[in-house]
Parts: structure tokens; C-alpha cells; sequence
């Protein structure tokens, strides 16, 4: 499992660690993932996803796991995401 947010795609970026003596050696800075359960309200159904924190509150601030996803740009979704998306597509379109 990669740890990467699986709605906005944020991933682990690289910097560096500098001591008090200003030495630089290289480090990561690992995004600060959630294993949630968010609930479709449009589909009726829960989904479980490994998402980072800054994520769940931008969830929270669009109102819902469906306004976010209808919102958010396809680039950053992983397959499961697009698949809710999708689904969320046809349910709104019928």
C-alpha cells in the first residue's frame, strides 16, 4: 500500500534535515494519512479509504464525500475515487 492520500493525491516530498551546525542530509516528509470511512449519501453506501487529514477537512468543508468528489479534479483520484465519482455521475444524471 503506497502512501499516498487516495483523494488528492498527495504523496510523500523529499527536503532537507538541517542541524544546529547547518550540516544538510536528506529526509522525507511523509503525508499524514487516516484510514476513514466516509458515507455516499447520493449512493446509499460507505467506502473506506486511506486518506491524508488535510483531505478529511477539506471533505468536511465541501459539505460531503459527494460534493467533494463531483468538485475534484480526476488527475489527483485514485481508481477507487474515480469509480465513486462515476457512480455519483450516473445517480445524478438519473
Amino acid at each position: 500500500m503506497s502512501r499516498q492520500c487516495e483523494l488528492t493525491g498527495l504523496k510523500p516530498i523529499t527536503g532537507n534535515l538541517v542541524s544546529h551546525s547547518n550540516v544538510k542530509t536528506k529526509r522525507r516528509f511523509l503525508p499524514n494519512l487516516c484510514q476513514v470511512t466516509l458515507r455516499s449519501e447520493a449512493l446509499g453506501q460507505a467506502y473506506r479509504m486511506r486518506i491524508a487529514a488535510s483531505a478529511l477537512r477539506n471533505v468536511d468543508k465541501a459539505g460531503g464525500l459527494d460534493a467533494f468528489l463531483l468538485k475534484a479534479k480526476e488527475a489527483g483520484l485514485s481508481t477507487k475515487a474515480l469509480k465513486i465519482k462515476r457512480d455519483l455521475v450516473k445517480a445524478s444524471a438519473a
